[in-house]
């Protein structure tokens, strides 16, 4: 993908400055630090070219013209530690001190209008997660490992799913080729009949908790009965996993069927994110995938690093889940 903007270096030397000016940690006092970001944009003091490329990508989504961006150049730590994958949570914690590529994804969300979103059993709670492979996950079908990873949206059997992900890349092997896919439902949806649509609309189809899902909470197996076409055009489907409910009738596997065809014929998108980037794209209204195109250091490969955030569409998509807050924070929602 074509990026839809490069900072040059006196932009992201002033958009640097301005997010080092924000001292709390997110990780132990997210409220105070979300807080302190708003803080500077309530003061004015987002530089104006930042404010309006995140206008921009906000009159994109709502027009329905893109749903993918990708910024470039983008403010970052100084300094990027090399984390432990045995648990590369807890080193973060001890080895990263600085916390730029927080507040400019917290900063992006607030001007595009999306809050974040957060699991409290997953990764403490965190608003801001690592992408990276974790050590016990390696070879198995989730984000946190050193696999391909089929088309996909993401915690497609939790009851509370992000609209947008947005990564950043914090450490992007050069030599190795590892590119994110992403499909628009929109063209997923225009190689499917109405028929199986119609019946993709129905709740015959279930999808089995990830692995980390059920490390964290032991009574996730599977979902609930669920539909795997939403709204106009949001797909609720895990590649290879959602599968049909027993008892289904018969064109529901038909349906199936057709939907894997249609992904395979359908338009795609492919961005390999490289260190500075940020790649925000839309999780319900299209599937992402990650594709390993070309590993020449497979070790190196494995510290790649992205952090990522989930956010809702809008404040009025994170009000409809503010029962499930935990412990009052906004946002942070249960498994």
């Amino acid at each position: 993908m074509q990026p839809f903007h490069t900072l040059s270096e006196t932009e992201r030397r002033r958009l640097h400055s301005v997010l080092a000016s924000v001292a709390k940690n997110p990780y132990e006092e997210y409220g105070p630090f979300a807080r302190t970001v708003r803080d500077l944009v309530d003061r004015d003091e987002v530089p104006a070219f930042f404010r309006e490329v995140c206008a921009a990508i906000r009159g994109e989504r709502t027009a329905g013209t893109a749903l993918a961006h990708v910024l470039r150049n983008c403010p970052l730590d100084e300094q990027i530690p090399v984390l432990d994958l045995d648990d590369p949570v807890a080193d973060k914690y001890r080895e990263k001190r600085t916390f730029i590529g927080e507040t400019f994804l917290e900063l992006f969300g607030l001007l595009v209008g999306t809050p974040l979103l957060s699991y409290a059993t997953r990764f403490n709670g965190d608003f801001f997660i690592d992408v990276i492979a974790i050590n016990r996950y390696s070879g198995m079908q989730t984000g946190f490992s050193d696999s391909e990873l089929v088309f996909h949206n993401e915690r497609t059997a939790h009851a509370v799913r992000a609209d947008y992900i947005s990564l950043l890349g914090m450490r992007c092997p050069e030599g190795d080729y590892i590119y994110t896919g992403f499909v628009d439902g929109r063209d997923l949806l225009a190689e499917l009949g109405e028929k199986e649509q119609h019946t993709l609309r129905r709740p015959y189809f279930y999808t089995p908790f990830d692995v980390l899902s059920r490390d964290n909470n032991g009574d996730l197996t599977v979902s609930g009965a669920h539909a795997i076409l939403e709204n106009h055009h949001s797909f609720r489907y895990l590649d290879t996993c959602t599968t049909v409910l027993p008892g289904a009738p018969t064109e529901a596997k038909d349906a199936l069927l057709s939907l894997k065809d249609a992904l395979v014929k359908a338009d795609k998108q492919r961005h390999r994110i490289l260190r500075g980037d940020l790649f925000s794209f839309a999780n319900q209204d299209g599937l992402h995938s990650r594709d390993k195109m070309e590993i020449n250091d497979p070790e190196r490969a494995r510290q790649r690093w992205l952090l990522k955030t989930y956010a809702f569409r809008d404040r009025a998509a994170a009000d409809v889940h503010r029962e499930r807050w935990i412990g009052g924070v906004p946002g942070m929602v249960g498994d």
